[in-house]
């Protein structure tokens, strides 16, 4: 058994390792960038190594970077994880090379699987359905034309090295392919280094399904059944779950079979994905069911595969490229229950999905029985530009897919980052979607009806008077009766916009300055804002406070300036978040102290609109 081990990787793939590593007794080195240098997988590995600067291209892609920290600290093995060098051939060879053991497939199963045309030609002469299509050298535009009109449109076409969604484009009218043609021919030349493409048949109603397979060097394979991974944004994963909703045991059989036809026929060693488009316009059909690609790596979503056969794949890993043969056999695998993973994003699907950094000043994971969350980083931590924007991968498993749906639901809508934006609301939202939660969901349903689910969500009433009765003292409230509860009529900001909320009850004893409330996923900042002018807000003078510590970023008007209520007059950031200012009511801008650049602290005047006196 191998006794130490390098992770060629970061963030929660790299801690997934260590953690299955850890219970073997086996040693683990960590490799870091300089952006990495108090990652959590750097402070959970026994060693770590420095192997760059920040970005990946002078860090964790630079094969001999790792080998030579694999060396200095002593490590026998060096596992890849997923992404960066997993599935890199030459990579692969030269750690064999340096006379250490290679966690991953033989480098000619990488090379047998990179191209997608060369791989459908070899899994078309082993037996394995594959989606019609023109896969061959000529690449000649008219040429290429003629095959997609013989095909029949729509059609894709595809980088034959591409990959995450790159070097792809969908063709629907013969007279838009030249320039698709041209376009995808460019991108994938810029991202693979490598133009050639493929034509297959656009798949109407598209399922992407996929069979998790496992080889040793003793000549066995066997498969862990399907996972559906449909649920899609642009091509890239969204939820995925296992097994796949509507898919019946002969059909199953039949795929698991093609699937493990595959993997033989390339003479795989270790954890590989067999992916398979499905033509789901009348039910999942085996005839209907074609070969599109195989990822020669651990993928992200293996962990419902662990959850619904109780196989640790991480485990097997290490065993099998110890040389020991896979422990179960085909028949000791079966199917326990439904198993579902989210992938829980800095991201704010509210602006078009733009990645969200900064540091995790709350981060709080939801809990569920049958819970788990694979994360790479923890409270106080940062969210780097320069890497994949995953906080967690969170995954529920039931009894059955509607019971694993409630649980990975209330994970999600229990989880709280601040401030930081997480996709966390977008989530929850695609569970509750009709067409999802019966299991009727296509690669298309996100294109379709993404935009409801990715609209900034508003509070509920209740969870903004709990936040606002921690913001105001238990006596002296506003509105209070004899011989009845205290009534507040508050004033507050939420994420810097004006809002009223009328309470009833008493307020903390000791108010705070800020609330963070969170609902469904979201969090939202809540501070106070008083028209008597004694707090942070707008004053009934139109004094305009700053709501808490921060920085001025932009002025928008100037002393003198005519405005209407509503009006932006500035933005402030503060907490990692931009706080917009506006006008109370119509006036003047009769006193400005603010200035973009300059520092302020809470309730500093920044600026007073005076109200026009009638003629």
């Amino acid at each position: 058994m191998i006794k130490s081990l390098l992770i060629a990787n970061r963030g929660e793939i790299a801690c997934r390792i260590i953690r299955t590593a850890r219970r073997m007794g086996i040693r683990t080195v960590a490799v870091y960038s300089d952006a990495d240098a108090n990652a959590l997988h750097v402070r959970q590995a026994d060693e770590a190594v420095h192997i760059g600067p920040s970005p990946a291209v002078e860090s964790y892609l630079v094969g001999e970077k790792i080998i030579a920290a694999a060396k200095q600290a002593g490590a026998e093995a060096i596992h890849p994880g997923y992404g960066f060098l997993s599935e890199n051939a030459e990579f692969a060879q030269a750690v064999m090379d340096a006379g250490l053991v290679w966690v991953g497939p033989n480098p000619s199963s990488i090379t047998a699987m990179g191209l997608k045309d060369a791989a459908k030609k070899l899994m078309a002469e082993a037996g394995v359905p594959v989606t019609p299509g023109y896969m061959g050298e000529n690449q000649e535009p008219k040429f290429l034309a003629r095959e997609a009109e013989a095909i029949g449109y729509p059609v894709l076409i595809k980088a034959v090295a591409g990959g995450g969604g790159k070097g792809m484009r969908l063709v629907e009218d013969p007279k838009d392919f030249a320039d698709a043609l041209k376009s995808c021919q460019r991108e994938a030349a810029s991202s693979f280094g490598n133009d050639h493409v493929l034509i297959e048949k656009f798949i109407q109603r598209p399922r992407h399904i996929e069979v998790q397979v496992f080889g040793d060097r003793h000549g066995n394979v066997v498969h862990l059944f399907e996972r559906d991974c449909s649920l899609q944004r642009r091509h890239q994963k969204v939820i995925e779950e296992a097994p796949a909703p509507g898919m019946d045991e002969a059909t199953r059989a039949e795929l698991c079979a093609s699937a493990v036809r595959a993997a033989q026929a390339v003479d795989y060693v270790g954890a590989g994905t067999i992916e398979f488009i499905a033509d789901a316009s009348e039910g999942l059909r085996a005839d209907r069911i074609w070969f599109m690609e195989m990822n020669t790596r651990l993928q992200v979503e293996h962990p419902v595969t662990e959850e619904i056969t109780g196989v640790d794949l991480v485990e097997w890993q290490l065993r099998v490229a110890s040389g020991e043969p896979i422990p179960v056999k085909q028949d000791d695998l079966s199917i326990n229950g439904w198993a579902m993973e989210a992938r829980l994003y800095a991201e704010d699907p509210a602006k078009g999905f733009l990645p969200s950094i900064g540091t995790l000043e709350l981060l709080q994971f939801g809990k569920a029985h049958g819970g788990r969350i694979d994360t790479g980083v923890y409270q106080g931590a940062e969210v780097s530009p320069f890497y994949d924007p995953m906080i967690a991968k969170v995954i529920a498993h039931g009894g059955s897919r509607e019971q694993a749906i409630e649980r990975l639901g209330e994970m999600l809508a229990d989880s709280a980052v601040w401030p930081v934006r997480t996709n966390a609301s977008f989530l929850v939202r695609a569970l509750e979607h009709p067409d999802f939660a019966s299991g009727d969901v296509d690669t298309g349903l996100i294109g379709r009806d993404g935009d409801a689910m990715a609209e900034a969500p508003s509070p509920s009433m209740d969870i903004l008077e709990d936040g606002a009765m921690r913001l105001v003292p238990a006596s002296g409230v506003p509105g209070f009766r004899l011989n009845a509860p205290p009534v507040l009529r508050g004033h507050f900001l939420l994420d810097g916009d004006p809002i009223e909320v009328e309470l009833v009850g008493q307020g903390a004893r000791v108010p705070a300055a800020t609330a963070l409330v969170t609902e469904r996923g979201q969090a939202w900042l809540l501070t106070p804002f008083r028209k008597d002018g004694s707090h942070a807000g707008v004053a009934s003078t139109g004094a305009i406070l700053a709501p808490m510590p921060g920085k001025v970023i932009a002025v928008e008007v100037a002393k003198g300036d005519a405005v209407t209520m509503g009006q932006k007059l500035l933005t402030l950031e503060a907490m990692k978040m931009e706080h917009t200012l506006t006008a109370p009511f119509d006036g003047v801008v009769a006193e400005l102290n603010a200035t973009a650049g300059a520092q302020v602290q809470v309730e500093a005047l920044l600026a007073r609109i005076e109200e026009e006196e009638a003629e």
